[in-house]
Parts: structure tokens; sequence; C-alpha cells
């Protein structure tokens, strides 16, 4: 983790990312002739989740530009209704239609982001940030769909251990805003979570509230080391911890190792 804000200035890794990601969901959107083709394991199809990261690529441009949008209240299920909303409104599923949007929202968005302060505060879906934590959250959402995209035409996807690094200012941003309050009821433990090779922060849950640190406890109940790729994977639901721990993906330690695989159903992935 970093406590500076992410840097959206012209050429700074996390602007080139999000240009980066959206031309190659782009590219394997005009490649497709058929967006009807069903992302496996959702209700989506190819084209359906590239109309919404269109939608979802507006939206963020206007927040960049200081333009307030009102998008749910916050919570998981009323997200869910906005999108299914927004996407009943927008019919529009040709691929190189959309792939198009989706290049021209994810400049506008840089375009509106590089001048201002990367500290200014916005109100997101997910509620407030700031702007720099917004475009990780922008990346975060390109990843995530364009990883579902990819799987669903059998081509390689675009997350990347560098990619990922760039989403943990959201991630972890989010963490305590998409905790599911059923699955994490009475929970108390002191987490260490790591990606391999990479930054480390602290989870605390005290009777069902998280809070996420930078410095981590110097005695965690269980720390959890995670390859990078599979990190985020997990933490935006297309991947089980239990599968992941089976093929050496995720290890963990600690006075209470077995509360591992049940981390990530603490939360529900945004």
């Amino acid at each position: 983790m970093n406590s500076a804000p992410s840097d959206l200035t012209a050429g700074s890794p996390l602007s080139v990312a999000i240009a980066g990601v959206a031309g190659q969901i782009a590219q394997l959107l005009r490649s497709t002739p058929d967006p009807s083709v069903p992302i496996p394991g959702a209700r989506w199809t190819v084209g359906e989740a590239g109309a919404h990261l269109v939608l979802a690529g507006e939206l963020m441009a206007d927040l960049a530009a200081g333009r307030e949008r009102a998008y749910g209240d916050g919570t998981a299920g009323s997200l869910a209704a906005a999108n299914e909303l927004s996407l009943a409104g927008f019919t529009e599923r040709d691929g190189g239609v959309l792939a198009d949007g989706i290049v021209r929202h994810a400049q506008a968005f840089t375009d509106a982001a590089a001048p201002r302060p990367a500290d200014r505060p916005v109100v997101t879906p997910l509620g407030p940030m700031d702007l720099g934590t917004l475009g990780s959250y922008l990346l975060t959402h390109l990843l995530g769909h364009g990883y579902d995209i990819a799987v669903a035409l059998g081509r390689p996807h675009m997350i990347d251990r560098e990619r990922v690094g760039l989403t943990l200012p959201f991630v972890t941003t989010a963490m305590p805003r998409v905790v599911d309050p059923r699955a994490a009821a009475g929970h108390n433990a002191r987490y260490e979570l790591r990606l391999r090779g990479g930054p480390r922060f602290g989870v605390d849950f005290t009777d069902g509230a998280v809070t996420v640190t930078e410095e981590v406890p110097r005695r965690p109940d269980c720390t959890i080391v995670a390859e990078p790729v599979t990190f985020l994977l997990i933490a935006l639901g297309r991947r089980t911890s239990t599968g992941a721990l089976a093929r050496g993906k995720i290890l963990a330690w600690g006075r209470r190792p077995w509360l591992a695989p049940g981390f990530p159903a603490l939360f529900t992935a945004p």
C-alpha cells in the first residue's frame, strides 16, 4: 500500500494502464463476430459486458471532470440494479462501436483527471474517495470485465502483477465498504495480507467491523500470501480461495491459519 494518492498525470503508470487495458478490451470486442457469446458463470454476454464498460467509463469520466452522477446507493444490490437499468436503456451491442466507446471514455477520464489534484475528493458509486483512487477503481473495473470477456472468447486476459499493484488503492479503500454484514457478524481476527513479491497490509476485524491499515499487526491471527493475479481475481469474485490454496497460489500461516479459506467470503465483490 501507499498512502500517497495515485498519480494520474499524463504518462503516469496508472494513466498508461487505463489506456492500455481499454485498448486491449477494444481489440477483443473488435475481433469477435458474435457479441452474444455468454460469459461463463455470469448472466451477461460479451456484448452486454462491453456495453456496461462503455456506460461505466462515461460515468467515471464525468466524475473525473467534476460532474456529479448518482448511481445506486453504494450497496451491492443497488449497484447491480443500476447496472441492469442502465443496460436496458443502452441497446448497442456491436463490438466495434462498443470498442470505440470504451477507448474514448478511458481517454476522457485521463484527460479530465490529469490536470486536477490526485487528492481531490469525489463521490463515486462506492462512496467518497480521492481522484487518484477513482482512477484505481476504473482500472480495477476494466480488468475485471476485461478478464470476463477474454475468458468468454478464449483469449489471454490482461491482468498482470504491475496492474494488480495499481488496483490496490481502490481495493483497500473498498474493503470496509463491501463487508458482508451477515458473514462478518461477530467476527474478530487480525490478518496480514501480502502480495507475493510485493506490498502487504493489515486487515483487522473487530466484532464484524473492518479496518484496513498500511501497518500490519505484530501478531496476526492469520497471514495470507497470495500470487498477485490470483489475489485480484479472488477479490473480484472470479476465483475461489480454496482452489487457489490447493494450487499453491495462496499460502497461509499463523495462530489461526484455518481462517484463510473463508476470508474472501467476509466481503461482497464490488
